[in-house]
């Protein structure tokens, strides 16, 4: 399964993000994880236990790289150079699997406090006044659209905050959105921009409270975003800790927060898989793309790059 969290700037999405992550890195049955950081203030390693100081090898450094091995034998991309974030996969194409092995984790993906983890790398200063942060998620978007995630299997991504993710399809790239709520006006404001932007693609949104003091602030959330409320976090001292840099035993986390993790897992759970609606939405937003701004950059109809009838599935993975 394929797994946002999203929200407003300070929600708490990128704890909650490294909490589950950890919560399936630790699980008996050990599942396969892949977390990835796209948000531009990239603190999804810190919250996993890494010095904020130290640095890792991003994506978006190694997109022509990237690029060139998913392309692969696929005879309707003319050239690496040719594709774009939204390029789909066809046949020919190389696929990823969350496990791996493949170049790709080779050069950008490492393992943080137990979990597997790449980033998108952060906003540098040579990118001021020449690029935009969408370039850099644009390595994730194509990941994920060349990901075959089999039963088991979970993709976690930390999104940027707000409603940056719809400048493509990237925000329809995943089985299951986690949009955390705190319960504010604002955090309200942002689920209702995202779930009006979200509700014409099938995106699944679940609402996840954070930061919840009593049940005056569960019920403010129920009465704004009513059933989409999933579950909740209340006030946490593992979670303060971990906001503050200091990463706790997760056997340390609260009972009742215990409960709120197991119950996000089980909801990824029991959603059902739909390559098709993957295929058919990843087609839709390549057109969009390549009409928009994608043909006049590259100088070629980006629309015949689309394979007909592909569609990825566990049957694809050798």
């Amino acid at each position: 399964m394929k797994i946002a969290f999203v929200g407003k700037g300070g929600s708490g999405k990128t704890t909650l993000a490294a909490l589950l992550a950890r919560h399936l890195a630790a699980a008996p049955d050990r599942p396969s994880l892949l977390a990835v950081d796209a948000d531009i203030n990239q603190h999804l390693a810190a919250a996993l236990g890494a010095d904020e100081r130290s640095t890792r090898p991003a994506l978006g450094d190694h997109l022509a790289e990237i690029k060139d091995y998913l392309r692969g034998d696929n005879p309707r991309i003319s050239s690496a150079a040719a594709m774009v974030k939204t390029t789909p996969p066809g046949r020919g194409s190389r696929l990823l699997t969350v496990a791996g092995p493949n170049p790709v984790y080779d050069l950008a993906v490492r393992e943080v406090g137990g979990v597997r983890l790449a980033v998108t790398g952060p906003f540098a200063e040579r990118d001021l006044g020449v690029a935009c942060y969408h370039s850099k998620v644009g390595a994730v978007e194509l990941l994920l659209n060349h990901l075959v995630d089999g039963p088991g299997e979970y993709a976690l991504v930390d999104m940027t905050a707000g409603a940056d993710s719809f400048a493509s399809g990237l925000f329809t790239r995943f089985d299951v959105t986690f949009l955390v709520c705190e319960p504010t006006v604002r955090s309200v404001g942002v689920y209702r921009q995202y779930l009006g932007y979200a509700r014409d693609h099938d995106v699944r949104v679940h609402v996840v409270g954070n930061k919840i003091v009593d049940e005056s602030d569960v019920d403010f959330l129920r009465s704004h975003v009513g059933a989409d409320l999933l579950t909740w976090f209340g006030r946490s001292d593992w979670v303060r800790a971990a906001e503050r840099g200091q990463v706790l035993p997760l056997d340390a986390l609260e009972p009742a927060n215990h409960a709120a993790l197991r119950l996000l897992r089980s909801s990824v759970d029991s959603t059902e898989k739909d390559w098709q609606r993957y295929a058919r939405q990843a087609a839709e937003f390549h057109r969009r793309n390549a009409t928009a701004w994608a043909n006049d950059r590259t100088g070629e109809d980006l629309a015949a790059q689309i394979d007909p009838g592909f569609v990825l599935g566990d049957q694809l993975v050798h």
